[in-house]
């Protein structure tokens, strides 16, 4: 006998009141409105021509209302626009593409691990199966110094290394804007581990004869979260100095933090970091309003380091042989979650539609009044937002906020594949994802997107942008001659 099928009827019908609901929540205004305006209207038809002119007569008013009417609304429509922030725009942004010299297959990152290591046979397996297991693919790269056994993390290499991606980022934003270096008036650089002097700001302001008068920032130790911090920094910034373009710098090098020691809390970065930069161009001129690929629409930045769990579950400090590493706490995740929840308690009002905002309301005064038996209800982000771009921090980062914000595996799609193409570059991989949702065409005009990211500290940080106009598929870029392979099964175990 054929299985019987399941019935359906139910679910259908819950489908269909679910969006009837959140049709007639979101749009309250307009249908209570549309009946009053009908019966105004008809009224004012059956009204004979004495009657209404006996209505304007009665309506009539003297020169100085008028004037001191006009006067009002001018006064109170000049405040509003004075106090109205500037409009931020994303005109184009770049992100750096490694040469093929620095890919590190799984192959070549093993017999490395097994030469570096080669007195420590257990450290070795752990990589293996943590590599297995981390979604990462064939053609992730690492920078030249590590290439070397052992691996030369000098501060020379460490600075090539940061000129190579940081310079290739500048020089497409360039020619992909027309931006000329004299008219940068804001730039930042963030980058975690490695802090110079000169800084890198400094740097890139040598390399291209920035202007003296440049308003320039380099942020380090703020970790993978970090790109956002720098768009919130550039935005209020770019609310005080009106007529400005400001350039943001994401990027993490990895030569002077390669681990090169036993501790296995301090090997999970070596399997998960890769290279990686990105440039971007923000600017408040009205000018850039019809070129702009995006608006930004909100921030939203959450800080838990209060709490001594979360300041110290991404640390950098000293192994017992007294080489310095980056280690994870195993509580990272649960951390990372709290983390999230603050975050999106926050954002959740400013984006979600007004039927999911009651919901939510609903259920918390029901847990509170009656029992806290009551599931709790947890917000359809995916009506607040077409886009997602999740710090592709690891496998189990983009797993546990796919399931906890119920995302479809096209919603994640960006994330999984930018961690196979390029691995963790750190606060430039939300840039690659975004890079990704351009490439495939699916970006158009009024499209809402929404950037998460963590960082050590523990910070996790949101950014959400509108998109200004529809995105024709790029030429170029760093998807643009792998684009068409994407996107591939990804096995839960990779045997090595």
């Amino acid at each position: 006998m054929p299985p019987v099928l399941p019935d359906f009827s139910n679910s259908v019908k819950l489908k269909y009141v679910k969006l009837g609901y959140q049709y007639l929540v979101n749009h309250i205004l307009t249908l209570t409105l549309i009946p009053i305006m009908a019966g105004i209207f008809v009224e004012v038809l059956r009204m004979g021509p004495g009657e209404i002119l006996n209505l304007w007569r009665s309506l009539q008013v003297d020169l100085v209302q008028i004037l001191c009417s006009s006067f009002l609304i001018v006064f109170i429509a000049t405040v509003y626009f004075m106090s109205k922030p500037r409009t931020i725009f994303l005109v184009d942004y770049a992100c750096f593409k490694p040469p093929v010299t620095c890919r590190v297959p799984f192959a070549t990152f093993m017999e490395h691990s097994r030469l570096n290591l080669k007195n420590n046979p257990k450290s070795v397996e752990f990589q293996m199966r943590i590599l297995e297991r981390s979604g990462l693919g064939e053609e992730t790269c690492l920078p030249q110094a590590i290439h070397y056994i052992p691996p030369k993390p000098t501060m020379e290499a460490a600075r090539g290394e940061a000129e190579l991606v940081i310079f290739s980022a500048m020089d497409s934003l360039f020619k992909k804007t027309g931006l000329k270096p004299k008219d940068i008036d804001i730039f930042i650089v963030n980058c975690s581990l490695f802090s110079p002097t000169p800084s890198l700001s400094a740097m890139v302001i040598n390399k291209y004869k920035l202007r003296s008068n440049i308003k320039s920032f380099n942020l380090s130790g703020m970790g993978c979260s970090a790109g956002l911090i720098s768009i919130d920094l550039a935005r209020d910034l770019l609310q005080i100095h009106p007529n400005s373009n400001a350039v943001v710098v994401s990027t993490e090098i990895i030569t002077p933090n390669y681990y090169q020691g036993n501790e296995r809390a301090m090997l999970l970065p070596n399997c998960l970091f890769r290279m990686g930069a990105a440039a971007i161009l923000l600017s408040n001129r009205r000018s850039e309003r019809r070129r702009a690929k995006y608006r930004l629409v909100h921030v939203v930045r959450t800080h838990k380091g209060a709490d001594d769990k979360a300041f110290r579950c991404v640390y950098e400090e000293e192994d017992r042989e007294g080489k310095v590493g980056i280690s994870l706490s195993k509580d990272l995740m649960a951390i990372a979650g709290e983390a999230l929840k603050s975050n999106i308690t926050t954002i959740g009002p400013l984006v979600l539609p007004a039927s999911e905002q009651l919901l939510f309301l609903l259920t918390l005064i029901g847990r509170k009044v009656f029992s806290n038996k009551w599931k709790p209800y947890i917000p359809d982000f995916k009506q607040a937002f077409e886009h997602f771009c999740i710090h592709a921090g690891g496998r189990a980062v983009i797993d546990e906020l796919q399931k906890n914000l119920q995302l479809s595996a096209e919603h994640v799609e960006a994330s999984r594949m930018t961690l196979h193409r390029f691995g963790n570059t750190s606060s430039s991989s939300l840039w690659y994802e975004l890079g990704y949702i351009e490439a495939k065409g699916r970006m158009k005009k009024g499209d809402r997107v929404w950037q998460i990211a963590f960082g050590s500290g523990f910070k996790c940080n949101s950014a959400v942008w509108k998109c200004n106009r529809s995105i024709k598929t790029p030429t170029d870029g760093p998807w643009a001659d792998c684009i068409d392979r994407y996107p591939v099964h990804i096995p839960e175990i990779v045997k090595l």
